[in-house]
């Protein structure tokens, strides 16, 4: 994942937002209220976009077979081919297309095609009121955290860390959306039991850091595009939150830079919480701290219930949590539990 190169975008658009017609005073506001989305029935349709980086190979036929799988109909985003340098079109386009789907009747869900890079220069671009009149909901993870926290920023609205339109839509993914979206199930979030096939060196495994059991919402995401994100409008307020992180590709030093970040700008003293996934491809070099060395150095000292090793981020599974909705976190068991319907009530 190519993400680094366009994560500082965001901080030039912050400061030249007067000269491209921008008013950044209009969301220093956070909504605090959290908006849930309208429920996803079989047989309606969703959209894709790609709101990131452009597209390769079979990704399109991934994601519409995966739809298709589900019982959905599928509707593409006009500009999803596009290509402009490495991302999926132009901002506008790739605004365009997200802004339409949130406006588009026939489309009851949006789902992120692919990540890479680019999400957080379209984040100025989104129609938030049009987004707080047709709450709709948008999955996706990687790139997509830069949406899932402006969206919660600056509509409240709840939306889903979990697989993207192009990612392997397995038994363990469709069986997971059909009980949370279309039978609106309270789940709970449990790594998959050990089985004698899969005792190998890839076994996912939860370690708790600190035991106790916490109740409060769920925010973050991708570490690299969250810690990005600090000091803007989309930077969500942790407070009393449970913070969940993963990341894919980076070596240690740049994890403990991050993780410095959610320290000096207040994250860490604010959680009551914390769950951190997978790291991929994030192996140390010779004579550096490992990732698990790192995350314990900075959660260790804060006391809270904490674990690691959950199945969010780049691997094959992956949990469908819904960001910004209340759940209970047991880090004794490496659980976590939804507490409440996160779909509006038809």
């Amino acid at each position: 994942m190519n993400k680094r190169s366009f994560l500082t975008t965001l901080g030039l658009l912050t400061a030249t937002g007067p000269f491209l017609g921008i008013d950044f005073a209009k969301l220093e506001d956070k909504t605090t209220t959290p908006l849930l989305p309208n429920a996803l029935l079989r047989g309606q349709t969703v959209g894709i976009i790609s709101p990131s980086a452009a597209i390769t190979g079979t990704m399109e036929i991934t994601a519409k077979e995966g739809m298709k799988a589900l019982g959905l109909k599928v509707k593409m985003g006009k500009y999803y081919k596009n290509r402009y340098g490495h991302l999926a079109g132009t901002d506008e386009e790739r605004a365009a297309d997200f802004n339409d789907m949130f406006a588009d009747p026939e489309v009851k869900a949006i789902i992120c095609l692919r990540g890479g890079s680019g999400a957080a220069r379209i984040l100025p671009l989104i129609d938030y009121d049009l987004v707080k009149a047709n709450p709709k909901p948008l999955l996706g993870h990687s790139d997509v955290t830069a949406l899932q926290c402006a969206l919660f920023c600056q509509a409240g609205l709840i939306s889903f860390h979990g697989p993207n339109g192009s990612s392997s839509w397995n038994d363990f993914h469709i069986n997971q959306f059909q009980q949370l979206f279309f039978e609106q199930n309270l789940l709970t979030f449990k790594n998959e039991k050990e089985t004698a096939a899969s005792l190998d060196t890839d076994t996912i495994q939860i370690k708790t850091l600190h035991p106790g059991i916490v109740d409060g919402k769920i925010l973050g995401g991708n570490l690299s595009v969250l810690s990005n994100l600090s000091g803007t409008p989309y930077y969500p307020d942790f407070q009393d939150a449970i913070l969940f992180i993963e990341d894919v590709g980076e070596l240690p030093y740049r994890i403990d830079r991050m993780m410095s970040t959610l320290k000096l700008n207040g994250t860490l003293g604010k959680i009551k919480g914390f769950v951190f996934g997978q790291c991929s491809d994030c192996k140390p070099t010779n004579g550096s701290f490992s990732v698990d060395q790192i995350i314990e150095h900075y959660i260790l000292p804060l006391g809270i219930p904490a674990f690691i090793g959950a199945m969010i981020g780049h691997i094959p599974k992956q949990f469908i949590l819904p960001v910004g909705a209340n759940v209970q976190l047991n880090a004794n068991l490496g659980t976590i539990t939804m507490l409440e319907n996160v779909f509006k009530k038809s």
